[in-house]
């Protein structure tokens, strides 16, 4: 009779417990029980999924844990050992719990989700020789890691292994310095640091490209006036390491972390980069460039400005998340210009109405704050535009940008606020665009610039550039909460010059990043009048009138300064659709 066949396979396996387990129970039985349970919750199990691990079986101190790669197995049980490290930094030595780590890579006997074999005891009796807090590779594990892991480690020589028939020879991995750096309190705005990409392409000389890019990246990030970045001499001290994004975070004193690694053959390089959360190791943003290398400076330049203004965005928001869980009354100036941005950011009466008491209170404990100061501007500029033409409120936008340019002189936001606002209702086109060339001049990689000059290109009725600035904005933040700022730009470009599909294809995708900001409602009916499609704009001038019931175009145009030839061309196209001129 033939046996049943065996199912095999080859696989990483860690083999770990706590030193001094029986001690500890003996000492204090249920706080070592419940701190055991605590680490396992917060550390053990998060690590091994984020690693892709598969827990086989636990003891009451030990686990068995498979991987299917040899560095995912590394990986996980040197962040554990670090994170352990961390822990245990304020506990007295005789209350610690500390793991003894072994990892092999060996053929399996699967059984009912159990596994077996030489590959499992080997790895259990590796472990035995670790120290606490330690991680002992075997010779097949240590091979797997040689070239892909920067470890720093111990050849611990041939070991006769119990039950093992032949020697094996174990090599100790050193993590020493993990506990050397203290945590470091975080700066009072958002902070970053970029670590070495990481050169996936087996060729040493690409080192100089990946790493350019990121001194570049640095660079950029260093322009945005509301982000605290590390340094390039401090964040590559990690290049070549195996590293913890908590420890990273804890160590440089950053609420972010942004890693990523280049690949580079056959004519062309792909690069990725991830921004993380480094407390909660939540990823905020990711994106992947692949790009054909023609002239690698230019190419390294274009990528680093892509990276840097998608960022920034991410950025933001991530912020403005974290500023919701805080507590009212423990909010600083910059916390609560936070609090407002979702609502200014509707650029509606409604969200700049409940913008504007904060913004108050940011400006009465700082009263220099420029930031704080455009965006109550910006505020001002949506009452004026959409909810009646008072002059109060064209005095107040007025005051408050002008002061914005005086504070701001080194804030590339305040000033494109500032500058766009200026340039919107007092029409002052020329101190608009000084504000905005100086704003890119501080930080060429923002796309919010862009987005704002693309409007005012277009209102002022200069077609080309307002269709060039709209995708410049597009092309550096693709994924940009203001992308629909820069697609009234682009419409107002194309239906200028008489193209009314491009023109039509701009406003709906305007409506759709903002379905709430009235004006792209009104890009879209005149676009679809033009086209013929009265059924349809018609349905978009209810809505429309539904936003804003006091709608006119000859409002709209009369606030913004609008060309003469826009203003006609924009009244004709909707003269027969029912929507007030």
């Amino acid at each position: 009779m033939a046996k049943a066949r065996v199912e095999r396979r080859l696989a990483a396996i860690i083999a770990a417990d706590v030193a001094g387990y029986s001690r500890l129970m003996g000492v204090d039985e249920e706080g070592t029980l419940a701190a055991l349970k605590t680490h396992r919750r917060e550390i053990i199990d998060p690590k091994i999924t984020e690693h892709r691990g598969r827990i086989v079986k636990t003891t009451g101190d030990g686990a068995l844990v498979e991987f299917g790669s040899a560095v995912d197995a590394v990986r996980c049980a040197m962040e554990i050992q670090r994170a352990m490290a961390e822990r245990n930094a304020s506990i007295s030595e005789d209350q610690r719990i500390e793991f003894r780590i072994g990892i092999n890579v060996g053929d399996i006997i699967i059984d009912e989700g159990d596994i077996y074999g030489d590959g499992v005891n080997i790895a259990a009796r590796v472990e035995a020789l670790a120290s606490p807090g330690a991680i002992c590779l075997s010779e097949n594990a240590y091979q797997q890691m040689k070239g892909k892991l920067a470890l720093n480690v111990s050849d611990m020589g041939e070991q006769q292994l119990k039950n093992i028939v032949q020697p094996v020879r174990v090599y100790g991995v050193r993590l020493d310095e993990v506990a050397a750096r203290p945590a470091l309190a975080l700066p009072d705005k958002p902070s970053i640091a970029v670590l070495p990409f990481q050169n996936m392409s087996g060729d040493p000389e690409q080192e100089y490209f990946a790493d350019g890019m990121v001194e570049d990246i640095i660079t950029g990030l260093s322009r945005i006036k509301w982000l605290f970045v590390i340094a390039r001499n401090s964040s590559f001290t990690y290049k070549g390491r195996s590293i913890d994004i908590k420890q990273v975070g804890r160590e440089l004193g950053v609420r972010y972390v942004l890693e990523g690694s280049v690949r580079k053959g056959a004519g062309r390089v792909r690069i990725t980069a991830q921004l993380i959360e480094a407390e909660t190791n939540a990823h905020i943003w990711a994106e992947r460039y692949d790009r054909a290398i023609d002239d690698i400076f230019a190419l390294q330049d274009d990528i680093t400005i892509s990276t840097v203004a998608s960022i920034e965005p991410s950025l933001r928001q991530a912020e403005i998340e974290r500023v919701k869980r805080k507590r009212p009354d423990s909010l600083d100036a910059y916390d609560l210009v936070l609090r407002t941005l979702p609502q200014v950011f509707t650029l509606m009466p409604e969200g700049a109405s409940k913008s504007l008491p904060l913004l108050e209170r940011a400006l009465a404990l700082e009263p220099d704050y420029a930031a704080a100061l455009a965006y109550a501007a910006w505020c001002h500029e949506t009452l004026f535009v959409r909810a009646g033409l008072r002059e109060e409120n064209r005095l107040a936008m007025s005051r408050y940008a002008h002061a914005a340019l005086v504070h701001g002189r080194d804030d590339a936001t305040a000033l494109a606020v500032a500058g766009f606002c200026i340039g919107l209702i007092e029409h002052d086109r020329a101190t608009a665009f000084q504000a905005l060339d100086a704003a890119l001049a501080l930080s060429p990689s923002s796309a919010f610039t862009y987005i704002l000059g693309s409007v005012l290109f277009g209102w002022a009725g200069e077609a080309e550039r307002a269709i060039d600035w709209g995708q410049r904005a597009v092309r550096l933040s693709p994924f940009d909460p203001f992308g629909f700022i820069a697609l009234g730009g682009i419409f107002l470009g194309h239906f200028l010059r008489g193209r009314d599909a491009e023109a039509a294809e701009a406003a709906r995708k305007a409506v759709q990043v903002n379905p709430l900001f009235s004006v792209s409602h009104m890009f879209l009916v005149a676009a679809l009048a033009r086209l013929e499609r009265t059924d349809e704009a018609k349905a978009v001038v209810a809505r429309l009138l539904e936003l804003q019931p006091s709608f006119s175009i000859s409002r709209q145009c009369a606030a913004v300064g609008a060309a003469p030839a826009l203003t006609a061309a924009l009244t004709e196209s909707v003269r027969s659709i029912g929507l007030p001129a």
